[in-house]
């Protein structure tokens, strides 16, 4: 039984069409792992297709395991970040196979205004994994200390990407 789901499952995903980013009205959402210096927590981010190669989206990220500094245990809002986001999709560009994409693009957050470059290969026509690494090239506050310096660094996310 387990020989003949294996076989069904290479059989699904060699004649799906996968798909990493279709353009105008393509919908993604992703969900995966957020680290960084003093923490790691969850991103979850949602992009919509508003051209051949742009769309726009949204950011959460949450750290779930941040250090204590001098013995004090960061807030809510020392550990959350929300940006809005604008993406290049360059996959077809760079004339990579459809079921790869490259996006550099530029976000606005709760912490700094940001640039961000990730990568995204979909297996199956809904199913795809993603990396995508961010830096701060505006921060808010030029004295960034203490809990100031969670989500206001480099920051690498890996994890899930759905069609939707």
């Amino acid at each position: 039984m387990r020989k003949i789901a294996t076989l069904l499952f290479l059989v699904v995903v060699s004649l799906s069409n996968a798909q990493a980013y279709k353009g105008k009205g393509d919908i993604k959402g992703q969900v995966g792992l957020n680290v960084q210096d003093g923490g790691t927590g969850i991103t979850v981010s949602s992009d919509f297709g508003i051209g051949e190669n742009m769309s726009y989206g949204f950011v959460a990220t949450y750290l779930l395991s941040a250090d204590r500094i001098l013995d004090v245990k960061p807030r809510f809002e020392d550990r959350a970040d929300v940006k809005v986001r604008f993406n290049a999709n360059l996959g077809n560009v760079f004339k990579l196979d459809e079921a790869m994409d490259i996006y550099p693009g530029l976000n606005l957050g709760t912490r700094n205004f940001g640039a961000h470059l990730g990568f995204r290969y979909f297996f199956t026509s809904g199913f795809g994994l993603f990396a995508e690494g961010g830096v701060p090239l505006a921060k808010y506050d030029s004295d960034v200390n203490g809990f100031e310096y969670y989500n206001n660094q480099f920051v690498l996310n890996v994890g899930a990407s759905f069609n939707l």
